[in-house]
């Protein structure tokens, strides 16, 4: 259960930085905007450019370096996994070396560190948006992004509201997992040796405690809202309201050329290719 808490997901990081202040619609837009660009960064020269953002900020959020690498470590055998397979199943440019029937080339290697620096830069970058957001703010925010669907009929309010729980309740029960494995283990219990088969077995005691302290959270906090009688979001007030400042106006103009950008690579890729 050490593994779990490094994720960050889901955390707030109150600091003083440019990027706390931006309004939650530009932050929730830029993360948008980025993903698409670095899904579609294929050759060397973009996925340069999309990584010097993503460490511009990084540096600029005031968040510690530490912190943000420990979002990394649940995932690293993932990562690892990812390059490693690539490494030997995609063929391509010239032959490195051959173990058996199994030959590394020099496009498996491009493509395999392509793939696992991607998974990085999407997490740090994801982590970003909810270490320099608070959950109540990122509310607000998706609830008027998602107030254009609502002729539709989507409940904009109600889906940003469960978004933003599921979100805020992600380190709750990572702390409430990492406490049930402890006294689990102060009781005698073998979570970490053994065969695969028996470590998932001796993960029951730690699971269903967990189930259950989350249905009653959840009733606690349904609850709570009905105390304060919550009936959605129609006729609802905000306490404060949002506004985009000139840092965010400057923000959405970089995000527009950001994206032109980016589809204008992925088209030339795309034709370049058909060619």
């Amino acid at each position: 259960m050490g593994i779990l808490r490094g994720i960050t997901i889901g955390q707030h990081y109150p600091v003083d930085s440019l990027l706390h202040r931006l309004d939650p619609r530009t932050k929730i837009l830029g993360t948008m905007v980025y993903l698409v660009a670095l899904l579609g960064a294929n050759d060397p020269l973009p996925f340069l450019a999309v990584a010097a953002v993503t460490v511009f900020l990084c540096t600029i959020s005031h968040i510690p370096w530490r912190l943000l690498s420990n979002g990394l470590r649940p995932l690293r055998y993932i990562i690892i996994f990812t390059f490693v397979l690539h490494l030997f199943v995609t063929p391509g440019g010239t032959l490195l070396g051959q173990l058996g029937r199994l030959a590394v080339y020099s496009g498996g290697v491009w493509r395999g560190a392509q793939l696992a620096f991607r998974l990085v830069l999407m997490i740090l970058t994801t982590s970003l948006l909810t270490l320099t957001t608070s959950p109540i703010v990122l509310t607000d925010g998706l609830e008027r992004l998602l107030a254009i669907f609502k002729p539709l009929g989507l409940p904009a309010h109600e889906l940003a509201m469960m978004m933003t729980i599921a979100l805020r309740f992600i380190p709750i029960l990572i702390e409430e997992a990492d406490k049930i494995s402890k006294a689990q283990i102060a009781r005698g219990a073998d979570l970490e040796s053994g065969s695969l088969l028996q470590r998932l077995q001796s993960m029951l005691p730690i699971l269903v405690p967990l189930f259950i302290s989350a249905l009653r959270r959840a009733d606690e906090l349904a609850i709570a809202m009905e105390a304060r009688c919550y009936r959605g979001g129609e006729g609802r007030s905000q306490y404060i309201e949002l506004s985009f400042s000139r840092a965010d106006k400057v923000a959405l103009l970089l995000l527009s050329l950001g994206l032109v950008a980016t589809l204008g690579n992925m088209l030339w890729s795309w034709f370049s290719n058909g060619v």
